[in-house]
């Protein structure tokens, strides 16, 4: 699989079960499913979409193969979550590619700040969201989170 051969699109109808499945990979490998995550994947229509986020699907030959979603937080400021790359494509800079997407997609939206929340144990997430441009919120700036494994915040001003 090249570079190339891998499509991103904006979530459809359908995509559900995809978005679901891919997000339960990485995060039942590492962590534990919890109740925040079994209400997003359970309905990423309604608490992701409606709300005023967005989704976005990797492709390859057709396949879901990632995906990154924008959840609104208030006008101009959305978080990055949500993001997976099936462990098939891992290594291959499919996830560069689903991020530096959705920065993109995230200033055609006229973003001025992107939000994240990560684990320490994911090292190589981390490098690449430093990579891009996010930055470590000082300890004075990190606020709680709905997630028990959420030990990283990080930032990126656009």
């Amino acid at each position: 699989m090249t570079f190339s051969e891998i499509r991103i699109r904006p979530f459809q109808p359908g995509d559900e079960a995809a978005f679901r499945r891919l997000n339960e990979e990485w995060i039942t490998k590492h962590f534990g499913l919890e109740e925040k995550d079994r209400i997003t994947l359970g309905d990423p229509v309604g608490k992701i979409l409606k709300p005023g986020g967005h989704i976005f699907i990797a492709a390859a030959n057709g396949e879901p193969i990632g995906c990154c979603a924008l959840l609104a937080m208030e006008p101009g400021i959305f978080e990055v979550a949500k993001m997976a790359v099936s462990d098939r494509y891992q290594g291959r800079g499919t996830g560069r590619k689903v991020l530096e997407y959705t920065v993109a997609q995230a200033r055609a939206l006229g973003a001025r700040r992107l939000y994240l929340e990560t684990n320490s144990k994911l090292a190589n997430a981390i490098h690449l969201y430093e990579s891009v441009g996010f930055r470590h919120l000082p300890p004075d700036r990190v606020t709680p989170s709905p997630y028990a494994r959420s030990n990283v915040q990080m930032e990126m001003l656009l």
